[in-house]
Parts: C-alpha cells; sequence; structure tokens
C-alpha cells in the first residue's frame, strides 16, 4: 500500500511527539528500515549577473500561470559505500562514507496562484550526457505537468552541468555560459551526486533557509530522470533511497540496461552489475517507461522484470529514445495544441545536429504524460496504473516483430501504430553520435493512404477509433486524444494533399 505524503507526515509526527523527539522528520518510511535524516543545505539567490541558463521552454510561462526561479544550495554531501556485493536483483546495501562541501543550483517551475498547485512536486535529475543540462523529462511531460498544477524543479546534481566536458554538443555548461553568475558553484563529483539529489527534499519541505516554492506546501515528491539520468536513479533506487525515503515515487524514463557506478573516481569506484532490475522492496512506487530504442540498442531487454505491487513497466510502439518533440517543437508547446500531434519529416536538430534520415515523431510525449498522471495518482491514492504489454522482439531481444506496415507488434498502443501515417521507429539511424537515439520516421505516400484509409473521412475515423482504445485500455489522457483527433484531418491533408 503506497499512502499520501500528508498521512505519512502525520504518523511519523505523531510518533515523534509521543516519543518527545525532536531532529528532522523522515517521510516515506521503507520497510523495515530506520532511516536516516536528510541533510539540510543552505539556500541562496545567485549573483545579479543575467538571467538563469537552462535549455526548455521557448514560451512565456506566465501564458501556462507560471513562473520560472533559480536557487543555489550548498552544504556537505555523502558518498556511498556497499555493504553487499551489488547483485542484479538490485537488492543492494549501502551506507554513508566520504563527505565533501558542493555548492550547486535547483530551477523552480511554479504557478502563480498558489491555488492551482496541486500538492506534487516533481525534481527531475538534469541529464547531462550533451555536456549541459538539459531536461528531457521535462521536455516530453510538461504539458501534463502545468495543467495538472505540479511544481517541476530541476537539479543540477552532476559535475559536468557546472564545469562540462571534453567532446561536449556545446559549450553550453554553467561556468561557460555565465562565468558571473556560475563562477562561484563547485562540485566534489559525481560519488556525491546522490546525496545532493537528496538533500534538495529537505529544501522543498521548506526545512531550509529560504522557500523556494512560494509558500506552497507540497504532500508528495517525487523523482525524475532520463537516458543517463535515469541510470542514476536506478542506482538511487537500489542504494540510496533505502537509506532516507527521501522520495514518494520514481519516474525511470528510458533508462538502457545499466546503471550509474555507486562511486567513481576520484574516489574508489564501486560499479554496478549489467542490467540491474529496480529493487521492489520499497514504499515508493516506480514506473520505468520505455522506448523502442532503449529496448535494443541501449540494451534494456536484458533487464526488464515483471509488474509487481510497486512495479510497472510501460514500453511505448513508435517511439524512440528522443524524439521530434522532446527536442524540437515541445519547447513551443504551453497547452497541448493539436499541431503538436502532427507526423513530419525533420532530420536537424536547432541547426546543430544533421542525421541521415528523419529522426521519429512518434507518440512518446502522450504516452509519457500519461504516466505522469499515472504516478502522482498512484502515489497519491494507492492506485496503481494499468499493466501494458510488452513489445515484441525475438527471443533473444535483437530484432522487433514488426507488422504488415512496418511497425513493431505488441507495447503500448496509440492512434500512431494502430492508425498509421508513417512508419515509426526507434531504429535506423546510420550517423554517428546522438542520432541513433533519435530514431526514424517514413511518412507513407499518398497512394499508400488512400489504400489503407480511402479518404480524409476514411483516416479520421480511424484515427478516432484507435484514440478512444488507448484511452480506453487507460494509455492516453482524454484531452491528448481529442488534440490527436482534431490534427487528424490536417494531417491527411498534408500527406495527400486534399
Amino acid at each position: 500500500m503506497f499512502y499520501p505524503r500528508w498521512i505519512v507526515s502525520l504518523i511519523i509526527f505523531s510518533a515523534l511527539t509521543a516519543c518527545g523527539s525532536g531532529g528532522s522528520i523522515p517521510k516515506t518510511p521503507q520497510s523495515g528500515a530506520n532511516l536516516l535524516p536528510v541533510a539540510v543545505p543552505s539556500v541562496s539567490e545567485p549573483p545579479d549577473a543575467g538571467s538563469f541558463f537552462l535549455q526548455a521552454n521557448a514560451f512565456d510561462l506566465a501564458v501556462v500561470g507560471y513562473e520560472a526561479r533559480e536557487y543555489f544550495y550548498e552544504g556537505t554531501a555523502s558518498a556511498f559505500t556497499n555493504l553487499n556485493e551489488l547483485q542484479p536483483d538490485g537488492a543492494w546495501q549501502a551506507e554513508p562514507a566520504e563527505q565533501a562541501e558542493y555548492h550547486t543550483r535547483l530551477v523552480v517551475h511554479r504557478p502563480l496562484d498558489p491555488a492551482d498547485f496541486n500538492g506534487s512536486v516533481i525534481v527531475e535529475w538534469l541529464n547531462v550526457t550533451s555536456g549541459f543540462d538539459i531536461p528531457p523529462s521535462w521536455g516530453s511531460g510538461h504539458v501534463e505537468m502545468y495543467r495538472s498544477g505540479h511544481i517541476w524543479v530541476g537539479v543540477s546534481a552532476q559535475i559536468v552541468g557546472i564545469e562540462g566536458r571534453e567532446g561536449s554538443l556545446a559549450p553550453l555548461h554553467l561556468k561557460a555560459i555565465n562565468p558571473a553568475r556560475y563562477g562561484d558553484l563547485e562540485h566534489p563529483g559525481d560519488s556525491f551526486s546522490y546525496d545532493i539529489f537528496t538533500q534538495v527534499t529537505a529544501i522543498l519541505e521548506g526545512r531550509a533557509n529560504a522557500d523556494v516554492l512560494a509558500g506552497m506546501v507540497p504532500d508528495r515528491i517525487s523523482a525524475y530522470g532520463e537516458s543517463q539520468s535515469a541510470g542514476r536513479l536506478v542506482t538511487y533506487i537500489n542504494a540510496v533511497q533505502p537509506l532516507y525515503g527521501a522520495y514518494d515515487g520514481f519516474m525511470v524514463h528510458s533508462r538502457g540496461g545499466g546503471s550509474s557506478a555507486l562511486a567513481q573516481e576520484p574516489q574508489v569506484p564501486i560499479p554496478t552489475p549489467d542490467q540491474p532490475q529496480v529493487r521492489t522492496d520499497l514504499t515508493a512506487p516506480v514506473i520505468t517507461f520505455q522506448t523502442e530504442t532503449d529496448l535494443t540498442i541501449l540494451n534494456y531487454f536484458g533487464a526488464r522484470q515483471p509488474d509487481s505491487e510497486g512495479f510497472r513497466l510501460w514500453e511505448v510502439a513508435g517511439t524512440a529514445h528522443a524524439d521530434y518533440y522532446s527536442i524540437i517543437s515541445g519547447r513551443l508547446d504551453a497547452t497541448g495544441e493539436p499541431r503538436f500531434a502532427a507526423v513530419v519529416e525533420e532530420d536537424t536538430v536547432l541547426g546543430i545536429l544533421r542525421c541521415d534520415l528523419p529522426f521519429n515523431a512518434g507518440p512518446m510525449h502522450y504516452v509519457f504524460a500519461r504516466a505522469v498522471r499515472a504516478l502522482d495518482d498512484w502515489i497519491r491514492f494507492g492506485t496503481p496504473p494499468p499493466a501494458a504489454p510488452r513489445l515484441d522482439l525475438t527471443a533473444d531481444g535483437s530484432a522487433f516483430l514488426l507488422d504488415t506496415l512496418g511497425n513493431v507488434t505488441g507495447g503500448i498502443r496509440t492512434p500512431y501504430v494502430d492508425a498509421p501515417s508513417a512508419i515509426l521507429s526507434g531504429e535506423g539511424q546510420s550517423a554517428d553520435g546522438f542520432c541513433p537515439l533519435f530514431g526514424t520516421t517514413t511518412l507513407f505516400s499518398a497512394e499508400q493512404m488512400a489504400s489503407l484509409y480511402v479518404d480524409e473521412a476514411g483516416f479520421v475515423a480511424a484515427v478516432t477509433a484507435a484514440a478512444e482504445a488507448a484511452v480506453a485500455a487507460d494509455f492516453l489522457l482524454p484531452e491528448d486524444a481529442e488534440a490527436i483527433i482534431a490534427w487528424a484531418p490536417e494531417q491527411w491533408r498534408a500527406q495527400v494533399g486534399q
């Protein structure tokens, strides 16, 4: 059973009061665990030197009734060491080890009107694969986050976001983009990133010296991380969450087969096993959200695990690790307008990167929006999300099984694959670098569209039926189904020319 944060807090507060105890209040009890207190960092305002930097929205947040603020926070963080052999089942035991000082930042997107806050804070472990901070889970799920009243917080938990690295996609790490603003930030290395990510929860609970939520009080805090950050979340869930119970739920978004080291140089490295599963004995539920790319190219197939009381695996047909929406068009999408349902062929990323083929323009963001709401409901009400069918692969996981049109079978279904206007794949790119993560889109010709649907009315009817089926299966939100259906005539006209 999963309890809302306010119930957990009330139970613990009553117990502590009865015992006359003081100090910090742990949040989410873990099975049979004596939780450690979360250290409380110090919060400060950034220097008055330009605006903060994060590659996220290209629209005014005020349009959706939100504002963005940046804060710095600093303190002493622990690295961790293992107490048992780290096995693939994820049942790892760890304890705090070496300590170091840190000074990093967080970014908050919060409602302008506190009455719009739904009580849920989403904390995203910002991804640094490109050599600087990016928020890919925000990129896929922000429309749902805003319309449902979440607060979103992005955390610079890793050293690369501050200091950069050789071979980055662009010199956009914090100290390069604005040294006057970010020059005093200091990171001791990623062995300490797990505790830095933990300590932000003490700030959000109002236990620090500054109110970063403008008076809004959360009753649940969930952790999100995509790709490289998802790998760090797997290690966090298995080794660190049992120590502190700091988060009420987790969205492991597009992980690969492995997970991040528990410690790394300059500390003594503590590698984790290949293809570990997520432990299932915690009270904080976990959704692992996977695309086609994640199963094959990133080798998640061998880490698949069955659903359980606190775990759900969602694999989505017709999707790629990153796609047209999450890296390009979604930055313009404030409210989920129908035009963002378009399936297009585009091979260039913001003028920075060109792929050999058009990259995936599939339904990842729509199903991810459903997952955002599902995780929040799971934490708040104890109602688990529906179990999802797995994508169909060969026995060794090396290739997908395809329908007669070329789209994968199995997995979570949407109109993008059940009333398709294109072949949408998480594979197929031949270029080097990031392109293999972007999948491919091959639009059907006008002749193919006519052979499948006859005319515009036939296509719209097929899309409508597939969208309604996805809503009935509980993998698509009704408001997003409406947007997909509303765009269907435009999709037909764009491809058929009528």
